[in-house]
């Protein structure tokens, strides 16, 4: 009778971490919303179309990394070269159309660039055998300096084109109501949550993720699938790269310093496991939406960017702390 009661309590906190995963990262947007809204000096538009409008264009470029991002964390690894990567996609574009290249083999080539430096992390990660951490570190470093150089350190100014429009925080025609770039990111959600859910692909991602060694004795071919989910990745951080010289309208090689703690902020906000194995599409959006509605509400408020990253920086190191309570 013991033995039972034991394995009961266990089965029932199970599905009590199970759903505070569930339901935790939309608990934290709500908490988000009401502690601004409820500021008297915010009140009458921090809850409008408009500003829901304008945090959902600013949500885009952390979204898209954050899509990324649960793929690999999932797969047991992480990316830290997230925003230098954003920075030199951003700088290329701007570098072809510039130069006179169509707007469509721009948009293609800054993409597949992003794929292929995820191609390169895996490769690095999987036939040196090295942390991910260290890795993406390095990367991070190389791949900012390269965007320096390539842009010679200063702003890339280019005419305007249909890929200036996908940031649009009002776009044109008004029935999209949001930007392109926000559609784009859903659609891309839905599509990486299939995958993750209902293919087998995604099975194994998840397999190599929660048990590498295990997943290795099954016949997974480990190496391959954990290069495939960085450069897939990949694609996501250079399509980000893309919605970021949308939204600023020219390549600037010092943007996004810092946006790899944001999008693995998001992802681990929305249930993803620093340990592997664990993720959700809909919880890295939530948690992508979350970050984006503190800097807003922040901004409101009148308060100094200090300010914005103490309470950033506190949230990240909250979000990891939870991350080792549900590990527990």
């Amino acid at each position: 009778m013991t033995a039972n009661s034991s394995s009961l309590g266990r089965a029932r906190r199970h599905e009590f971490g199970r759903l505070l995963n569930i339901i935790g990262p939309f608990l934290g947007l709500l908490f988000v919303l009401v502690i601004f809204s409820l500021q008297s000096e915010v009140r009458s538009h921090f809850l409008t179309p408009d500003n829901f409008r304008i945090v959902a264009t600013q949500t885009v470029i952390v979204a898209l990394g954050a899509l990324g991002m649960t793929l690999i964390i999932i797969s047991g690894g992480i990316d830290l070269s997230v925003g230098s990567v954003i920075a030199l996609t951003s700088v290329i574009l701007a570098v072809l159309l510039r130069g006179g290249k169509p707007p469509w083999m721009a948009f293609a080539f800054a993409v597949v660039l992003g794929g292929a430096i995820g191609f390169f992390n895996g490769a690095l990660v999987t036939s040196l055998r090295l942390a991910p951490f260290i890795v993406t570190l390095g990367s991070l470093g190389i791949f900012r300096g390269a965007a320096k150089w390539l842009a010679q350190e200063q702003t890339v100014n280019t005419g305007d084109t249909w890929i200036n429009h996908l940031a649009m925080t009002f776009p044109e025609p008004s029935w999209l109501v949001v930007s392109p770039g926000v559609w784009i990111t859903i659609a891309l959600a839905v599509v990486v949550a299939i995958l993750l859910r209902s293919s087998v692909h995604g099975r194994w991602i998840f397999a190599v993720g929660s048990n590498e060694i295990a997943a290795s004795l099954s016949g997974l071919r480990v190496d391959a699938i954990k290069i495939g989910v960085y450069a897939t990745a990949g694609l996501f951080f250079g399509l980000a790269g893309v919605l970021q010289y949308a939204r600023l309208g020219q390549g600037d090689p010092t943007v996004a310093s810092g946006a790899e703690l944001d999008v693995i902020a998001a992802v681990v906000i929305g249930g993803g496991s620093l340990s592997g194995g664990e993720g959700s599409v809909l919880g890295s959006i939530i948690g992508a939406l979350i970050m984006a509605f503190l800097r807003n509400g922040s901004q409101q408020m009148g308060w100094p960017a200090y300010v914005e990253e103490i309470i950033i920086g506190a949230v990240i190191v909250a979000a990891v702390a939870l991350d080792r309570l549900r590990s527990r």
